[in-house]
């Protein structure tokens, strides 16, 4: 099994960021969390972020027949991002999303979720603990 971890815009800033929403973990200790949980369940991950929409695109178009699932946190392009939810209908490939915060306890702006109807599950609120159930469901898919 082969996943695809994607983080758009702003999470390289976990543990500076807004600490009473998004905690004091930084994002390597993120990285490290999923690749250690990976290697138990003997699965090869890749762990991609980016705040540029047009490397998301891109590194979504590149995992076409390379992966077996992506976990994506989208971040604000959740929102905003039909370029996002187009590749990942283009590559066919299971997806899970995850945001850390519950989206739909926060600003009105971020109810709108663009990514949430391609996706076999939508997991939101669970923190950092959301990547790694989300890995356990694309493993089971398998």
């Amino acid at each position: 099994m082969k996943i695809l971890v994607i983080n758009g815009p702003n999470l390289n800033m976990l543990g500076i960021r807004e600490k009473e929403l998004y905690g004091r973990v930084t994002y390597r200790e993120l990285v490290e969390t999923i690749e250690n949980y990976c290697k138990t369940k003997n699965i090869e991950v890749k762990i991609f972020q980016s705040n540029s929409e047009g490397n998301i695109v891109d590194e979504i178009q590149s995992a076409y027949e390379n992966f077996d699932g992506i976990v994506i946190n989208p971040g604000a392009y959740t929102h905003t991002s039909i370029a996002i939810l187009d590749a990942l209908k283009s590559v066919n490939i299971n997806t899970v999303e995850v945001h850390i915060t519950d989206i739909n306890k926060r600003e009105s702006f971020r109810k709108v979720d663009y990514i949430k109807d391609y996706c076999v599950e939508s997991i939101i609120g669970e923190g950092i603990n959301g990547y790694l159930k989300a890995i356990d469901i694309l493993n089971n898919l398998k």
